[in-house]
C-alpha cells in the first residue's frame, strides 16, 4: 500500500459549510474528492466525523486522512510516446488524437497510462487507474499533458493547477464567423440534465471560464486560440457549442465528422501550449507543440478554398 499523509487545518474564522471551505482551500484534491472523503469519515472536525453541511467555526481543527492507495496493478505496455520533456519529477507528453488518457470501463489497455508505466515510475496519489495523471484531455483531443513521476511533484503540480497558475493554451477550428477578435465565455458547466454522458451549461453548474482569441478566419470557419481559466470536463467543447460555434469534428456537441470530404476521427482541438513550474527548482517551463497533420491538412484546404 502507498503511504498517505495526514493534513490538518485550523479554521481562523467562521467561513461556512465544511465542503465549501475545503473546496476553497489550497489543497491538492478536487472538491468532489474531498466531499467523498467527508462522507466516508476520512475528514474529521475536532476528531469527530461530521456531514458536508457542517458549518465550521473559528478554532475548529480539521483533519484530512486520505485513503491508502494500492500500488497500481495496471499492465505496462510498450506503446511509443512523444515525450516533449522529462526530468526526475515530471514528464510532458504530446498525446495523439484517439488515445484514452487512463484505463476505464471499455478501455482497459492501450491508454496513455499503460504506455507511461512502461517508460517510468509514476505518482500514486491519484488512485490505481490514474497514476501520474495531474490533468486530462479528452480521447479525441490531442496535445500536451503534464505527468507526475512522484507524489511530491504531483502535489505541487496539482496545487499550481488548482490556483490557476498553470497556463494551458488550445487551438480549435470552429464552425462560423466571429465578429469580435477576442473575448471570454463565462458560463457554469455541469452534468447534462437529460444525457448523463454529456456536459452542459446549466444555472447551478460549476464556474467555468474560457478566454478566446481569433487566429485566422476562413469564411464559415474560424481558428481560435483558447486559454482555460478553469478545467471542467469538456469545457472548451461545451462553451463553444453554447455560443453557437461547435468545434469542427465534434459530433457529440454539434458538428459533423466531415469537412471537404475529409473524414475526421474527432474534434479539431489541440492542447498546443503548456506553461508550468518545475516543483523542485521553481523554474518556469514552457512547451509548445505543432498541430497534428490532419488538423493542418484541414487548415490548408480552407486556405486553398479561399485562394489564400
Amino acid at each position: 500500500m502507498a503511504e498517505t499523509t495526514l493534513v490538518t487545518l485550523t479554521i481562523d474564522q467562521e467561513q461556512g459549510r465544511l465542503d465549501a471551505v475545503l473546496g476553497q482551500a489550497k489543497l491538492p484534491y478536487s472538491r468532489s474528492t474531498l466531499a467523498n472523503w467527508i462522507k466516508a469519515g476520512l475528514v474529521l472536525v475536532n476528531h469527530q466525523a461530521v456531514k458536508r453541511s457542517y458549518v465550521v467555526k473559528k478554532g475548529d481543527v480539521v483533519s484530512i486522512n486520505p485513503p491508502a492507495v494500492k500500488e497500481t496493478a495496471l499492465e505496462a505496455e510498450n506503446i511509443p510516446l512523444d515525450i516533449v520533456y522529462e526530468d526526475d519529477d515530471l514528464l510532458v507528453v504530446n498525446k495523439p488524437q484517439g488515445m484514452v488518457v487512463h484505463p476505464a470501463p471499455g478501455h482497459s489497455g492501450g491508454t496513455l497510462v499503460n504506455a507511461l508505466l512502461y517508460h517510468a515510475p509514476l505518482s500514486t496519489i491519484n488512485g490505481e487507474f490514474r497514476p501520474g495523471i495531474v490533468h486530462r484531455i479528452d480521447r479525441d483531443t490531442s496535445g500536451l499533458l503534464m505527468v507526475a513521476k512522484n507524489d511530491q511533484a504531483h502535489h505541487a503540480l496539482a496545487a499550481e493547477l488548482k490556483a490557476h497558475k498553470t497556463q494551458r493554451i488550445y487551438y480549435a477550428l470552429v464552425k462560423g464567423n466571429f465578429e469580435e477578435n477576442e473575448g471570454t465565455i463565462d458560463a457554469p458547466i455541469g452534468r447534462h440534465p437529460k444525457d448523463r454522458k454529456k456536459q452542459a451549461v446549466i444555472g447551478d453548474g460549476r464556474e467555468a471560464v474560457t478566454h478566446f482569441k481569433v487566429i485566422e478566419r476562413f469564411g464559415g470557419y474560424t481558428l481560435l486560440e483558447l486559454a482555460l481559466e478553469t478545467g471542467r470536463t469538456h469545457q472548451i467543447r461545451v462553451h463553444l457549442a453554447y455560443i453557437g460555434h461547435p468545434v469542427v469534428g465534434d459530433s457529440v456537441y454539434g458538428h459533423q465528422d466531415k469537412i471537404f470530404n475529409i473524414k475526421l476521427p474527432g474534434q479539431l482541438l489541440h492542447a498546443k501550449t503548456l506553461v508550468l513550474t518545475q516543483p523542485k527548482t521553481q523554474e518556469e517551463l514552457r512547451f509548445d507543440s505543432a498541430l497534428p497533420a490532419l488538423f493542418d491538412q484541414v487548415l490548408q484546404e480552407l486556405r486553398e478554398n479561399q485562394g489564400l
